[in-house]
């Protein structure tokens, strides 16, 4: 069965660091792209970050240029999402998911699996 599970959430204050993992069961991110994304309470699921198969490209949203740095280890199946400096406003259930079209999209609707979430708590 195909899954995704997010780890690394948690509560932290303003200026802190965490570091979340998206690691697959199976081979399903071979030759895929893999974004973050999150979403907080009455808001939409917001692009956060997305990295190529191969690594070399890297894209972030706006709000989390500068801060945040996604990488991935493709002999564990496993994407990172580094994130520094952590603000209030970066409060949010972080999700990771596989881009069905093979390249990193903006768009959640493009994304065919997903994970069940990490929960960032960022207290000010």
């Amino acid at each position: 069965q195909v899954q995704l599970v997010e780890s690394g959430g948690g509560l932290v204050q303003a200026g802190g660091s965490l570091r979340l993992s998206c690691a697959a069961s199976g081979r399903i991110f071979g030759g895929f792209a893999v974004g973050w994304f999150r979403q907080a309470p009455g808001k939409e699921r917001e692009f956060v970050s997305g990295i190529s198969w191969s690594g070399d490209l890297t894209y972030y949203g706006d709000s989390v240029k500068g801060r945040f740095t996604i990488s991935r280890d493709n002999a564990k199946n496993t994407v990172y999402l580094q994130m520094y400096n952590l603000q209030p406003e970066d409060t949010a259930v972080y999700y990771c998911a596989r881009s069905g079209g093979g390249s990193v999209s903006y768009s959640a609707t493009n994304y065919d699996y997903w994970g069940q979430g990490t929960q960032v708590t960022v207290s000010s």
